[in-house]
């Protein structure tokens, strides 16, 4: 939450310092932006359980695909597209640390953004909406979780980012989300219960075409 707090104070300097000159729109309403991303998705596990201790989650990087369509000048919707495999672990615990083997995390993401500079070479936004999780690929790591099971969950997301105009179409983009993930876990058939909240940052950096 602070890297986001810190990249949109960044943002709103770099626009202030802007040239206020009217520039013709690079995206305007109508427009589509379709990007792909490099991301890093970092993980602030945290979790309540019926056996004591918490919950430690690894970094995953992936390939990440958006879709952003300008409904005016200045919003937008963006949709994310990405799936990303973790490690998670239950950590000091009853029964010590437990790795839990290893699952797949499917994060589909839509935004609505403001973009305050689209006539600009250098075009910063920010957004909020709505996030969907759900797992699968879940693989037990066969000692003491034999059979593990996570809920879907539904949170909230924020955004910061901007996009760097290299050419009439293309453009370069940074991109930080902070996403609220929560998920029941029951390993061995409800044996051992907890209550994880994820709530990754996730860092992208990649290219955009403009349609």
């Amino acid at each position: 939450m602070k890297t986001l707090v810190k990249t949109v104070s960044a943002l709103a300097i770099l626009t202030a310092l802007l040239p206020s000159a009217t520039l013709p729109l690079y995206a305007e309403e109508g427009d589509w932006l379709v990007r792909l991303r490099t991301i890093k998705v970092s993980p602030d596990a945290s979790a309540t359980t019926n056996i004591g201790g918490s919950a430690a989650i690894d970094d995953a990087t992936t390939i990440e695909l958006d879709f952003t369509y300008f409904i005016t000048n200045n919003i937008a919707a963006e949709l994310i597209l990405a799936s990303t495999k973790h490690h998670p672990d239950a950590v000091s615990t009853a029964l010590g640390d437990v790795n839990l083997g290893a699952v797949r995390v499917l994060p589909p993401t839509l935004t609505l953004q403001y973009h305050f500079s689209p006539e600009a070479k250098f075009s910063p936004y920010i957004g909020a909406g709505l996030n969907y999780t759900t797992f699968f690929d879940v693989e037990a790591n066969g000692k003491v979780a034999t059979d593990i099971s996570y809920s879907d969950s539904f949170g909230i997301a924020l955004q910061a980012g901007f996009d760097f105009k290299v050419s009439d179409d293309w453009f370069l983009n940074l991109d930080v989300k902070k996403i609220w993930i929560n998920t029941d876990l029951k390993i061995n058939g409800g044996a051992v219960t907890a209550d994880v909240d994820i709530n990754p940052t996730v860092f992208g950096i990649g290219i955009g075409k403009k349609f």
